[in-house]
């Protein structure tokens, strides 16, 4: 993903406007705002006066779509998501943010991020026009950080499970990836296996038509191939390309007549271009000046005018049945490490039971510094083996059972683990509980439930807890599937099955052909 605004758009060919949208119901269902260095964000669609200055514009681009990569769960979304469902455009959240997020160079899956990800489902799962989440955009993005793929795929299975424990109506869960040397091995890993740890959609981040090009030129033809046996939906999750010779140059987007055209429509469910707002990287649609006035750019232009001519063809919900089936798990090799089996669901209760069990621990006030030194000191190796049962390594698949905890958790855990090696091997340590004032002593108690799970992890940490009491998640790596049929609407539309299936038929109507999307 290029920095830059966090929302995208998806345009239809015929425009709508509705009270309420009808909701996406899905076949075959097995359970933008702005970044500015500083890990920080402007979330879009929590200010009505921007959405309704920006809206209008949305639908002369005959918008059905918006991705928007970072939102606020605590802020209220009502009057911007129902200007959008009264022109007829849904919604793909990213479920992420710039600082809790899945980090492709330190990967875990842990409470922190689980938190964060579920209240923005459950902020956006009561709008009729959120059509599904990214759990991740372009986490691995090289051959080096493959494995970090383990921790996203655990939480596309811990966010579909949670959906269908929450009884949400059916939102799908996809993933965003970029145009790399492992766009193979990542798109048949998120895909591969049980299908409750599986995407329910593929966004495909592609910059390869730039300027004058063509469908072979491009290497969309090859993409185009390498899709056509995808099980799933498969869109440009971004596309775009602003630069030719080096150089920056207004677009045309001549893609987008072929991009719905007859070769690509029977593969690829649209695209999602890339994006809304100028900023410095020069992709905007539109310039927003310091009086808060939004003008249209050449590219706005010259979008509208691609999308007029595209003719894409939709499929009627009587006659999809789609027949691909889920890909086969890559092999583990040189490019790829990412291991088949994921992470362990974040728990609040087993992280609970494992601290109470505990001698010594993090004081509550520790900061952030602090924990960072004494995981630096503790968990390397030369220094003891402190660290068993919080660590996670994506691409031996071995995890600590409490390696999903929050980072207070885990390094209490790392303490009490010091602690006791000192307290049993070095009678000159007379304070093993101390770590300059960030731990403290306290009584160990465990009864009931909590006994059977810290039995089950060991003293060393790496068992595998399979009496894990109800809490925040209730999946395990790999588990039964689980399904939900939802409360189906009076129009019922095919998506997250892989078909000949363009984009509009399961973001907006039966009735309408989509078009392009947008970056906003």
């Amino acid at each position: 993903m290029k920095l830059g605004s966090l929302l995208t758009v998806a345009a239809t060919l015929v425009a709508c406007a509705a009270a309420d949208v009808d909701p996406i119901v899905i076949k075959d269902y097995s359970s933008n705002g702005t970044i500015d260095g500083k890990d920080t964000y402007t979330d879009p669609l929590s200010d009505s006066k921007i959405c309704g200055r920006d809206v209008p514009l949305l639908s002369q681009l005959q918008t059905n779509t918006i991705r928007v990569y970072a939102v606020d769960p605590t802020a209220n979304h009502d009057q911007c998501m129902q200007l959008l469902a009264n022109a007829g455009i849904y919604v793909i959240a990213d479920l992420g943010e710039p600082k809790t997020s899945i980090n492709r160079d330190t990967p875990q899956w842990n409470l922190e991020i689980y938190n964060r990800y579920t209240a923005v489902v459950d902020t956006f799962s009561k709008y009729t026009n959120t059509l599904g989440f990214f759990a991740g955009n372009e986490v691995t993005n090289m051959v080096n950080n493959t494995e970090a793929s383990a921790f996203v795929k655990a939480a596309v299975r811990d966010i579909k499970a949670y959906i269908v424990q929450k009884k949400y109506r059916p939102l799908g869960v996809g993933y965003a990836t970029n145009d790399d040397d492992q766009r193979t091995e990542l798109a048949n890993y998120f895909d591969c296996g049980n299908a409750s740890t599986a995407i329910d959609f593929w966004g495909y981040n592609i910059y390869s038509w730039c300027g004058k090009s063509s469908y072979q030129d491009s290497h969309y033809e090859e993409r185009t191939q390498e899709f056509s046996k995808y099980n799933v939906p498969a869109f440009f999750a971004e596309y775009g390309c602003n630069q030719v010779d080096g150089k920056v140059v207004d677009r045309t987007f001549s893609e987008v007549p072929t991009l719905y055209g007859s070769n690509m429509s029977q593969v690829w469910s649209g695209g999602i271009v890339y994006m809304y707002y100028q900023e410095a990287n020069e992709y905007g649609l539109v310039s927003v000046g310091s009086d808060d006035l939004a003008t249209k750019r050449a590219d706005f232009t010259a979008l509208s005018s691609q999308i007029a001519k595209a003719t894409p063809s939709g499929v009627a919900m009587s006659a999809y049945s789609p027949s691909n089936k889920a890909q086969a798990c890559p092999t583990q090799d040189a490019i790829w490490a990412a291991n088949s089996t994921l992470p362990p669901s974040p728990n609040e209760a087993v992280c609970s039971c494992m601290v109470q069990s505990l001698n010594c621990t993090a004081k509550s006030n520790i900061d952030d510094d602090a924990i960072e030194t004494n995981f630096n000191y503790l968990c390397d190796p030369h220094n003891g083996d402190f660290c068993s049962g919080i660590l996670a390594n994506g691409s031996t698949g071995v995890y600590g059972a409490y390696s999903m905890c929050n980072a207070q958790e885990r390094i209490s855990w790392a303490f009490n683990a010091f602690f006791m090696d000192q307290t049993k091997n070095n009678a000159q340590n007379t304070d093993p509980c101390n770590f300059k004032g960030a731990a403290q002593k306290q009584t160990s108690k465990v009864s009931g439930t909590c006994r059977t799970v810290v039995s089950q992890a060991g003293d060393s940490g790496t068992g595998a807890i399979t009496a894990a009491p109800s809490s925040t998640s209730t999946s395990s790596g790999g588990g039964a599937a689980s399904s939900s049929t939802g409360a189906a609407s009076a129009l019922t539309i095919p998506g997250f099955s892989y078909g000949v299936l363009p984009m509009a038929i399961y973001l907006t109507f039966a009735a309408l052909a989509g078009a392009t999307m947008v970056l906003l």
